[in-house]
């Protein structure tokens, strides 16, 4: 399989370049000739999360943007792809509500750049009889079908979108162009739609890495609200394997929901966040989170809780996840202090200055 991964850089496109070349996915079937790793590198895209991936001969990373049409025309006919699977996106949703075109930009007129190469690639394939080989994967989020209260089933694939921020809302727009490819131009597509990720290498802006690291420097722990929002909290190396399962078993024009299993208050999650870290600390640096935990104002547009219902991959593909939220957190934890090189490369600034070459 020749893939091209977008978003390679960022958190949950690392993990997933990793996870193409690694061993798990040849267990799937799935055996690896090139994965090219196109990544813009703004603030998100770190060149650290692929510094063991940098010698492997398979792995080709091209610094670009998904926008630029012709540089997508150029990558297609060089590499002729078998597989795209579309990662790149603007993701954080504070960011999102202070500048909201640039995640119009890049999740809804980039996926549409995407979609176009995409299309034209595979009708060069048609011409030659060769379409059978190709399939297009769309990552998406569960934050396109909106808030849940406490009493309300999860959401499923059939859930009607409800977005209400600009960042789900530009995500939900993707997903519909994803689906009219599929339907108007019998684009070979897949849709996926996760609920929040946490494990090695998420930007630190994030809730999980972001908590770890201001308790282990000591400092107040800000909460939104009474902290009683509600997210499903999902590996990410469980995803990825979501991911590799529903892009070669995935049926065509399909949505698959892909959660943790694991609804939790962002407060508990908080908690459980500090016990871990000052399990690791000396005794004499110990506090306790009544100590270290901030109530501070509700973000705009709060959604109040998400939910997955991922019975459908895994009545089809066999998913289910591996890792509890238990034994995730402790992982998580763990990397965070085994990384500080990573940590600080991000504090200084000095990672966006890097390219692989220079890893």
């Amino acid at each position: 399989m020749r893939s091209l991964v977008t978003g390679g850089a960022g958190f949950i496109g690392s993990n997933l370049v990793h996870y193409l070349l690694g061993p798990a996915a040849s267990d799937l079937g799935i055996s690896i000739e090139r994965v090219v790793n196109l990544d813009k590198l703004t603030y998100a895209g770190n060149p650290q999360n692929l510094a063991t991936v940098a010698g492997d001969p398979r792995h080709v990373f091209v610094q670009g943007d998904i926008c630029d049409a012709a540089l997508l025309a150029r990558l297609y006919a060089e590499h002729d792809f078998d597989a795209v699977m579309h990662l790149a996106a603007e993701s954080h949703v504070d960011r999102s509500i202070e500048s909201p075109e640039q995640f119009v930009m890049t999740n809804f007129v980039g996926t549409f750049q995407m979609l176009h190469a995409a299309r034209e690639h595979y009708k060069k394939r048609q011409a030659a009889g060769r379409e059978k080989g190709f399939r297009f994967l769309h990552v998406s989020t569960d934050e396109v079908y909106g808030s849940l209260t406490a009493e309300d089933p999860a959401f499923s694939e059939t859930t009607p979108y409800a977005p209400n921020s600009p960042y789900s809302a530009s995500k939900a727009g993707s997903d519909h162009l994803v689906r009219s490819y599929f339907h108007t131009f019998h684009l070979p597509v897949i849709t996926t739609n996760c609920s929040n990720n946490y494990g090695p290498f998420q930007f630190p802006e994030k809730l999980i890495p972001l908590m770890i690291s201001k308790a282990r420097k000591g400092e107040a722990l800000p909460v939104y609200g009474d902290g009683t929002n509600v997210r499903d909290w999902l590996y990410v190396e469980d995803h990825c394997r979501a991911l590799a399962l529903a892009l070669v078993k995935g049926r065509l024009g399909e949505v698959y929901n892909v959660g943790g299993m694991c609804e939790m208050q962002n407060i508990e999650v908080v908690r459980e966040i500090i016990t871990l870290v000052m399990d690791r600390l000396p005794e004499t640096e110990r506090r306790t989170p009544g100590d270290m935990i901030r109530y501070v104002t509700d973000r705009p547009g709060h959604d109040h809780r998400y939910a997955i219902n991922c019975s459908k991959i895994g009545e089809e593909l066999g998913w289910a996840p591996r890792e509890s939220f238990t034994t995730g957190l402790k992982r998580t934890v763990d990397w965070y202090f085994d990384n500080d090189a990573w940590i600080r490369g991000i504090a200084e600034g000095t990672y966006q200055g890097q390219r692989l070459g220079q890893l």
